[in-house]
C-alpha cells in the first residue's frame, strides 16, 4: 500500500530540494530531531512515516519515477495556475515564457525567449 507523499518528502528521501524551500523550515527539522519524532514531517506519527519510508523502499526504479515525474507535473501545473491567476489576460505564449522563467532561471530563459525582456514584471 502506498501512503500520501508530497513534493518536499520525495525531495528529502532522494537527497535533492524543493524549489524555493525554506531553510528555516530545514533548519528546525534538524534541530527538532529527537527518538519519538517523525523525520520528515512534524505533524505525522513517527510510525505512520516508517511505514511510509519503508513503501518507498519497496518501490521499484519505475514506480519511484512515475512518482517522481507525477510530482514534477504536479508542481509545474501549480506554478501555471499561480501564473494564471497573477497574470489573468495573459496569453498562453506569455504564460509559457513566465513559466520558463521560474523553471531555468531569468538569463537562461531569457536566452530560449527573447521576448522575456519586454514582458512586465
Amino acid at each position: 500500500m502506498l501512503y500520501p507523499l508530497s513534493y518536499g518528502r520525495v525531495c528529502s528521501l532522494y537527497g535533492t530540494r524543493p524549489a524555493k524551500a525554506s531553510p528555516a523550515y530545514n533548519l528546525l527539522m534538524v534541530a527538532d530531531r529527537s527518538p519519538r519524532e517523525a523525520r520528515l514531517s512534524r505533524d505525522t506519527d513517527r510510525a505512520a512515516e516508517d511505514r511510509q519510508i519503508a513503501a518507498w523502499r519497496g518501490l521499484s526504479t519505475i514506480e519511484v519515477a512515475q512518482l517522481v515525474a507525477g510530482a514534477s507535473r504536479a508542481a509545474r501545473a501549480l506554478a501555471l495556475a499561480g501564473l494564471r491567476d497573477r497574470y489573468p489576460s495573459a496569453s498562453d505564449r506569455e504564460l509559457t515564457v513566465r513559466l520558463a522563467a521560474l523553471e531555468l532561471g531569468p538569463e537562461l530563459a531569457r536566452r530560449a525567449y527573447p521576448e522575456l525582456d519586454r514582458l512586465e514584471p
